[in-house]
């Protein structure tokens, strides 16, 4: 099975050296090592036992890369086209994850000249070139079918490819209208700066990182 992440991360970033140049990353790395099932009369998720064995390493290069600082800090960075799948023998360099296991999406900032050996199927670079970032709002739970029916329509209301699943004529229903509102919805939104992780500032619609890289 293959699917994007929903919703998809976005996030600012500021305090790059506008003349610089820059790859951004992210990959998706377990919580625990924990197997999860959900616990429909309690709606709730429960261990279940150990972790499925480690899947190969992936890493997703945002297609932006490589640019300037400038560029970057002049755009909010999506990752809406990074795509999932539970098939280990993935060949297509997807991001390979087991289902019922929680994760923890990390977005890496990546200097030039750090990132010889950057690659969709190695782990991330380390050294002073290379600046990681993990927001504990974004841990989520994988799944093959939603467990709640709840975000089940809102993905199909909010899913431009699931078009098919609509009835623009059916009456709305209480959550419906809710969505209806919410039509403009995106993740929730920090700051996070390399001198005080605890400095988080709300922003409307983004994740804000604040880079402060060495000279």
């Amino acid at each position: 099975m293959i699917g994007r992440m929903f919703p998809a991360m976005r996030v600012k970033i500021v305090g790059l050296d506008p003349h610089q140049q820059y790859y951004i990353a992210m990959d998706i790395v377990p919580v625990d090592n924990k197997r999860y099932r959900y616990v429909y009369h309690s709606s709730k998720w429960m261990v279940a036992g150990n972790a499925d064995s480690p899947v190969p390493p992936r890493v997703y290069i945002h297609p932006d890369s490589l640019a300037s600082g400038d560029t970057w800090m002049r755009q909010v960075v999506s990752f809406d086209k990074l795509k999932l799948t539970n098939n280990e023998l993935d060949d297509q360099g997807h991001i390979i994850l087991h289902s019922m296991h929680k994760y923890q999406p990390r977005v890496h900032v990546i200097r030039k000249d750090f990132s010889s050996d950057l690659s969709p199927t190695k782990p991330v670079p380390s050294g002073e070139g290379v600046k990681t970032f993990s927001f504990p709002d974004t841990v989520f739970t994988t799944v093959t079918a939603y467990q709640n029916q709840q975000i089940t329509r809102l993905k199909i209301d909010r899913n431009p490819f699931a078009k098919g699943f609509r009835d623009s004529g059916r009456n709305r229903t209480g959550l419906e209208a809710i969505m209806e509102t919410y039509a403009f919805w995106r993740p929730p939104v920090r700051t996070l700066t390399f001198e005080d992780f605890t400095n988080m500032q709300k922003q409307q619609g983004v994740l804000v990182i604040t880079t402060c890289f060495g000279t």
